[in-house]
């Protein structure tokens, strides 16, 4: 958005009145009363620039060496002089960061600053009927005196009362996120959230930096499904057999069920030179098929697998 919008923009939210419920989260969180990550770099705000500039705010942060310019090809619509969302996240993605939204409250947002994260938001700092879209990076607060601190257009510590700030934040209903190191998960964030983040990260990231992300899950969440089966075939794509069967094992267990684990396991047991254990794991997962006919058809290619390399094992 344009600067001098900006600043007439902002000089108008910071003459608004209280929002409702911020002393609620104020009095009642366990959140230490006051935290700021100055160390957080700046990158002042050009014309239209605020999306690049606070997406190159939260990658440094990271030490992700990128700058507005580079990113602005990437996010910047000429035609909306400003960015999407969904090309914010992408993005960050992209560049090697896990972007993963965060939950639409403030004590989410607190949350993440209280845990090291910086948190990119979007405010509208116009009206409803006049919208002035704006990203900033959220660094620190101040619960007693009721008090957020931003990276933000050309103000490298913007300070704004938790209530105009959750006021205009609420407008974009609460949109944030953060954007972290594979390894590092959200402070706020529950197994749902973190793996659509992980989904779409795994897309671009190296599958190492994949593995290391679902590590970090399994390590929270060590018995969802989802997660223990993007170790797995993280873990395959590295090359790490051990660790891929110790993954697909550990679904199992937690899930007994699932025959995409029991078929993952073959192919494992199968590369590992155990085609009898893996003759079993396969023929256990199409047990457990049952009317899925797509996955019928993966299973038995495995199957023919094994039958082919245990053949081929045994001719003279």
């Amino acid at each position: 958005m344009y600067l001098r919008g900006f600043i007439l923009a902002l000089a108008f939210v910071l003459a608004s009145c209280a929002a409702p419920g911020v002393r609620e989260v104020t009095q009642n969180t366990q959140l230490p009363r006051h935290n700021e990550l100055t160390k957080t770099p700046f990158f002042p705000q050009e014309l239209y620039q605020c999306g690049p500039a606070a997406l190159a705010t939260a990658l440094n942060t990271i030490d992700i060496r990128v700058t507005p310019e580079q990113l602005t090809p990437e996010v910047y619509i000429p035609s909306r002089e400003g960015s999407l969302q969904i090309e914010m996240l992408a993005a960050a993605r992209r560049h090697g960061a896990l972007a993963i939204q965060i939950p639409p409250r403030l004590d989410a947002l607190l949350q993440e600053i209280s845990a090291g994260n910086v948190v990119v938001v979007m405010q509208n700092l116009g009206l409803s009927w006049a919208p002035t879209w704006h990203y900033a990076v959220a660094v620190g607060y101040d619960l007693d005196r009721e008090l957020i601190w931003l990276r933000s257009g050309t103000f490298e510590r913007l300070e704004m009362t938790l209530s105009t700030f959750e006021r205009t934040w609420a407008r974009s209903q609460h949109w944030a996120f953060v954007a972290l190191p594979p390894g590092k998960l959200p402070a706020s964030s529950g197994s749902d959230t973190v793996i659509k983040g992980l989904l779409a990260f795994e897309k671009t990231a190296p599958a190492i930096h994949t593995r290391t992300a679902y590590a970090a899950a399994v390590e929270r969440w060590p018995d969802d499904l989802v997660l223990l089966m993007g170790l797995g075939n993280s873990s395959y794509a590295t090359g790490d057999l051990d660790g891929a069967a110790k993954a697909f094992q550990q679904a199992i267990v937690a899930h007994p069920d699932s025959a995409a684990a029991h078929n993952n396991l073959a192919h494992v047991l199968l590369e590992q030179g155990n085609a009898k254990s893996a003759m079993q794991a396969a023929e256990k997962a199409m047990n457990l098929a049952g009317q899925d006919e797509r996955l019928k058809s993966q299973i038995a290619e495995t199957i023919d697998e094994i039958r082919h390399k245990a053949k081929k094992s045994n001719s003279p």
